[in-house]
């Protein structure tokens, strides 16, 4: 199979074997289309002549899906082989000149990790890479390692002890939980009783697509803290944070993301009284682009402003 194909691959162009791969994963024309910056028209087309090249239908419809046929499963693996190749052998052919590149680097974070990193990393390229461009992105951390495997995120960065299979990482720092008080609130000191933080209204930010560590800690301060002085579940830190602000509610943050807010929104850092645990901040990448020059700068950016030691 995989020799009938490198010899079959002289009559396809890597884009079509590229939507065979894409399809595989995506079992969705709409989905694929997206990853693919293609319309959906254009991409049925493209499918229209790979059923005919192979002569099978490839992907049938099934329910919502488009279920890969026979067929389609056994191209896998010999067309992850060919673009596995192509990448590897692009990566070492093109240099990467972050004074002259305009590549958008793409990086998968929490709002948290955006709010800490971003101003000095936007500091950075205008430095060292002007014609340089972030993109912060969202998704569900389900779909984190194909997005990685892919090259559609060039980075996550964050807590996923989860992400494994092919995928590198490497530490940049650790870190703990402060809470925010508006200035002047009427009963909290820096250092709250137990019995005194747990009084009062908090607002908890829901632990989805944040890692592994916030996960934790949320459960801790459940635990803490009785179900009814929860006035508020956000998905957002900085959301949390304006609440607290305009109110007497109290939000305990990772500490780095609560140090900037409350020098940003003017808030009083207090030490929460309660056994909250450290999580390890790092930065992830498919081992796909290991070597790949651009992935390697962008990796080395990050490790240079934000390792503890660097």
């Amino acid at each position: 199979m995989g020799t009938n194909l490198h010899i079959q691959a002289d009559l396809l162009d890597l884009y079509q074997l590229r939507v065979i791969d894409v399809l595989l994963r995506e079992q969705s024309l709409t989905r694929a289309a997206l990853v693919l910056n293609t319309t959906q028209p254009a991409l049925s087309k493209t499918l229209a002549r790979l059923r005919s090249y192979f002569d099978d239908p490839l992907f049938v419809r099934v329910s919502l899906n488009m279920e890969p046929t026979p067929k389609a499963l056994g191209l896998a693996a010999p067309i992850r082989l060919i673009l596995d190749e192509m990448q590897m052998l692009r990566c070492s052919q093109v240099p990467f000149d972050p004074r002259k590149s305009d590549r958008t680097f793409s990086f998968f974070a929490t709002d948290a990790a955006v709010v800490v990193m971003l101003p000095s990393l936007v500091k950075t390229l205008q430095s060292q890479a002007p014609s340089v461009r972030l993109s912060a992105v969202q998704l569900e951390e389900d779909h984190l390692h194909a997005w990685l495997k892919s090259g559609k995120v060039d980075l996550a960065i964050g807590n996923y002890p989860a992400l494994t299979q092919g995928i590198r990482r490497q530490r940049l720092f650790t870190a703990g939980y402060l809470s925010l008080v508006r200035k002047g609130h009427p009963r909290l000191p820096r250092e709250p009783a137990p019995d005194a933080f747990a009084a009062e209204q908090h607002v908890l930010v829901s632990s989805s697509g944040t890692g592994h560590g916030i996960a934790l800690a949320e459960h801790v301060l459940q635990a803490a803290i009785p179900a009814s002085q929860f006035t508020a579940r956000v998905p957002s830190f900085t959301a949390a944070a304006v609440v607290a602000k305009h109110t007497d509610a109290v939000v305990t943050l990772p500490s780095p993301l609560a140090e900037v807010l409350a020098r940003e929104l003017d808030l009083e850092l207090v030490k929460p009284p309660l056994r909250l645990p450290r999580f390890e901040v790092a930065q992830y990448w498919h081992e796909r682009f290991h070597r790949e020059a651009g992935n390697q700068w962008f990796r080395s950016v990050l490790h240079q402003r934000f390792s503890a030691n660097p």
